[in-house]
């Protein structure tokens, strides 16, 4: 019986790995959660204690973690590439997000330092063009009404005056963070698109949605 949950680039993660993160977690992620981790998307769903869980759901809880834990993996091996030092401590706060959100990826960047390094990184790297602000702020009026309109109701697509908005001098740095964001957690998505395309489970840590298993969930 192999000890491995995964071959990453020609490294074995160890089960162990996945065992320890699974401590960490007190509760099952959500239902169907594994298959958002490529969506990108998550939602509402129930959770029940993780010693009422069914075999099926047992099995499933397991793959999610490993895929939480191959995210881990990546990503420091990622960080390495930059000489970027990564912290060893994973806050409370964190491990309280692993287990109200669900989705893989959202729970890697709770779970994993170097996940949320890498992101960081990221989105440092993104440029902004003025133009794609601008843009952003005129197709986007309903966003910046100013509070006296807001309160008068103002329909922002409608009979606006000039003065029923912020100037765009005022909001012009806080959305230029916004899609600086934006477009570090797409850079984030690309790379863990293609740093994935190696890897190689074990049987049992397959991904949840893989329909090569009988337990698989994906839902669209």
């Amino acid at each position: 019986m192999t000890d491995h949950a995964a071959v990453v680039h020609g490294s074995p993660v160890a089960k162990a790995r996945v065992d320890a993160f699974l401590h960490t977690v007190t509760s099952p992620p959500l239902r169907g959660a594994g298959n958002r981790a490529t969506s990108h998307d998550d939602g509402p769903a129930g959770r029940q204690p993780a010693a009422a869980l069914s075999g099926s759901a047992e099995r499933q809880r397991r793959r999610w973690a490993t895929q939480v834990v191959v995210v881990d993996e990546l990503a420091r091996r990622a960080c390495e590439e930059r000489n970027l030092s990564v912290p060893d401590e994973v806050s409370p706060a964190h491990l309280l997000t692993v287990e109200d959100v669900g989705s893989i990826v959202a729970a890697a960047l709770a779970h994993s330092p170097a996940a949320r390094l890498l992101l960081t990184e990221l989105e440092a790297e993104q440029t902004v063009p003025e133009t794609a602000v601008r843009d952003y702020y005129e197709r986007n009026p309903d966003r910046f009404l100013t509070p006296d309109a807001l309160r008068r109701g103002v329909d922002p697509f409608g009979r606006a005056a000039p003065t029923d908005f912020l100037a765009y001098e005022q909001v012009r740095d806080g959305v230029e963070r916004d899609l600086r964001r934006a477009a570090g957690r797409r850079a984030f998505f690309d790379w863990f698109d293609q740093a994935r395309a190696d890897v190689v489970y074990a049987a049992g840590h397959e991904h949840p949605g893989d329909p090569a298993h009988a337990d698989h969930e994906h839902r669209h």
